[in-house]
Formats: structure tokens, C-alpha cells, sequence
């Protein structure tokens, strides 16, 4: 299994803070970069932003918006959909949880607010 933690050891962010490569990361940095944008995370945060680095390290650079989109509603359908993904990230599912989770933004995003596709 791809091991993203390991693949680079700098951060290269683009220009909506995203990373382009990915670096060494943690849930620390994770509730750290939420506290400076006035969101605190809870385990609900942490299970979805868990979820999205499981399904790139899982799939790697084949990771596209549309199957994020797809993946979070098969998983997280049952506790709410998209108000219960909007609620929690209210920049965005994909583009928010994914900037925390130290993922670039998949393939075909066009709309950061959620990840929609070309």
C-alpha cells in the first residue's frame, strides 16, 4: 500500500493552500491548521479527513473529485448526506477536508466548495 506519509519530505502548497506534492503529516497539523481557520475539529472531522487519505493512498493520483463525491456519500450517507458533510466542513467537503487531510485537490475539481467535476 502507498505509504503518503512517506513519499515527500517537503510541503509544496499551490495556490489555494493545497498541497501539489505530498509531505509528512499529522492529525496535529491537521487540528492546527482548523484552529486557524476558527473550526475546531471533532472525531467527526478526523473520521472523514482519515477516510480521504485512506482513499489516496488506496487509489494514489487516480483519485478524482467525482469519486470522492461518490465515495463520502456511500460512506458518510446514512448520518446526513450533504448537510451532514457541509455542516461539518463549511468550505467544502473535498476542498476543505482534503486541505486538512495534507492531499492536493483531486483531478477534475472545479468548484472547491465541494469538488465538482469538469
Amino acid at each position: 500500500m502507498l505509504d503518503i506519509n512517506k513519499m515527500m519530505a517537503q510541503e509544496h502548497t499551490g495556490p489555494r493552500g493545497h498541497l501539489v506534492e505530498l509531505a509528512p503529516w499529522s492529525e496535529e497539523q491537521a487540528i492546527a491548521m482548523a484552529r486557524q481557520d476558527g473550526l475546531e475539529l471533532t472525531d467527526g472531522h478526523l473520521s472523514i479527513i482519515r477516510y480521504l487519505r485512506e482513499c489516496y493512498a488506496v487509489h494514489g493520483d487516480a483519485v478524482t473529485a467525482r469519486m470522492l463525491v461518490k465515495a463520502l456519500q456511500d460512506e458518510y450517507g446514512g448520518l446526513g448526506g450533504y448537510k451532514f458533510l457541509y455542516k461539518l466542513f463549511p468550505r467544502g467537503p473535498i476542498a476543505q477536508a482534503s486541505r486538512y487531510a495534507g492531499l492536493p485537490l483531486p483531478p477534475g475539481t472545479r468548484d472547491p466548495s465541494f469538488g465538482s467535476t469538469h
